[in-house]
């Protein structure tokens, strides 16, 4: 079993040292595994030489079937963990990079207190990312925004939350615009990928074909700073109003009804013996939403 994980790290990231480092072995045992692996099928996997390692015809169908048997070997375990009480061990969590930095401390400390054997091991990244590495049993669960519309997920809405203006400080008393009017005043988003920038873009009745002069960021703290410069306005999710408003020189209002928002909720593959216990988890992340809802209500 552990040559097949060796080589499907190294056929996915197509570089011996970095595979290596990511097993946690040196390279040259990285590349002994290999080698024996290859003896045992009798043909090579990947063709050495170069920067990087390519796979052979051989490998390209091998690393599928590879990827099948793990997925299938750590649903065994995750089975024989659903069988023996409260959850246990490793949680690999994903979570979209719009609410991590938010809610990811409170869902960590909640689920120490509930799951004292449970050891937590979060993942930023984007939505596709995530959904990519759910599909290949890299994570066991991920927090993103929904629909997903994966009919190997299961979705589990959590909670919603509005999303709000964010404007230089000196024009905060001014009217608020309407949202499709939101580009004339030059629009900051987030960069491509981000499904948050997809959703901005919705609200402002923007294609994503007509984006050329918008401007762009890699966080929304980057652009709540780029509008405190005066160089433009953004929307945020309410979640990060606390965090991202608190040292810049910026007006945050409300848009008017009906106000727009996401939804938020957690997935998981419908095949994970865990199901039951990710539900209980769901409950955990939509406390911890709900509690910053109600501490931004207290704040207006």
């Amino acid at each position: 079993m552990k040559h097949l994980r060796y080589f499907e790290a190294l056929a996915r990231i197509g570089h011996f040292g970095r595979a290596a480092e990511s097993c946690a072995i040196s390279q040259p045992a990285l590349s002994v595994q290999i080698r024996e692996l290859e003896e045992l099928l009798g043909a090579p996997l990947v063709e050495r030489g170069g920067r990087r390692i390519r796979l052979t015809s051989l490998g390209e169908e091998f690393v599928g079937r590879a990827r099948a048997i793990l997925h299938a070997v750590d649903e065994l375990g995750d089975l024989g963990r659903a069988a023996h009480g409260p959850l246990a061990g490793r949680l690999r969590l994903g979570i979209i990079p719009t609410v991590a930095p938010y809610l990811l401390p409170s869902i960590i400390k909640s689920l120490a207190q509930l799951y004292p054997g449970l050891d937590p091991r979060p993942r930023e990244a984007i939505t596709r990312r995530l959904i990519e590495d759910l599909a290949e049993a890299k994570l066991d669960l991920a927090i993103v925004a929904l629909p997903i519309s994966e009919p190997t997920l299961e979705e589990v809405p959590l909670f919603d939350e509005e999303f709000v203006l964010v404007r230089p400080l000196e024009d905060a008393e001014k009217p608020v615009p309407a949202s499709e009017r939101l580009h004339e005043m030059r629009l900051l988003l987030l960069e491509e990928g981000h499904c948050f920038r997809d959703q901005a873009l919705s609200v402002c009745n923007i294609t994503a074909a007509s984006t050329r002069d918008v401007m762009e960021g890699s966080s929304l703290s980057t652009l709540v700073q780029m509008v405190g410069a005066g160089i433009g306005v953004t929307l945020i999710p309410e979640m990060a109003i606390e965090t991202e408003t608190r040292s810049s020189s910026v007006g945050v209002s409300r848009l008017a009804r009906p106000r727009p928002s996401r939804t938020i909720g957690m997935v998981w593959r419908k095949t994970n013996p865990l199901s039951a216990q990710f539900t209980r988890i769901a409950d955990v992340v939509r406390n911890a939403g709900l509690s910053r809802q109600r501490q931004m209500d207290g704040a207006r």
